[in-house]
């Protein structure tokens, strides 16, 4: 009797283990009917996501502000860039450099990652912006929390602004 008790534990316990532990295998070949899978990141998004927001292009957004629409002409103004060199120079310089990072970017180059009315809205109304324009948030965070300083500039001084930075 104690044999067949032994017996029928030792059988018991064969079962068991040679039913648990067993680990399925995923073929890793393409099976037809279905799609292949990656866990690869697709290059356009880790391009954006180290992309400074300094660096990244969005001609679509208009921002936040009074200038809803905005129409360049083709040649630059030169009178016009003149006077916003003067008002840059002494409103916001110090802050922003025409080359190279300080504080706030470079406004060189500008006009090709935004669109006009953006950078208008930015320069008249950098208070809104900051807190519901999306590239304007990512540039507050990339420049060390420092929020652009309301200048109090007309929209013609802003427009002047603009103009030059067509010339740099």
């Amino acid at each position: 009797m104690k044999n067949i008790m032994k017996s029928i534990t030792a059988i018991a316990i064969l079962a068991l283990i040679s039913c648990g532990g067993k680990e399925e295998k995923k073929s890793e070949g393409i099976q037809i009917g279905q799609k292949p899978t990656t866990t690869e990141t697709p290059k356009e998004e880790v391009a954006a996501a180290t992309l400074k927001a300094s660096e990244t292009i969005d001609l679509t957004n208009k921002g936040i502000g009074p200038i809803k629409n905005l129409e360049l002409p083709a040649t630059v103004d030169q009178a016009m860039a003149a006077k916003g060199m003067e008002v840059y120079k002494n409103k916001c310089m110090a802050c922003h450099k025409p080359d190279k990072k300080f504080i706030g970017p470079a406004p060189t180059g500008v006009l090709e990652r935004r669109t006009p009315e953006w950078i208008m809205n930015m320069i008249l109304n950098p208070e809104e912006m900051v807190q519901k324009d999306p590239i304007a948030k990512a540039l507050l965070m990339e420049f060390n929390g420092s929020p652009m300083a309301n200048q109090n500039l007309t929209e013609e001084e802003a427009r002047q602004v603009l103009e030059y930075f067509r010339t740099l």
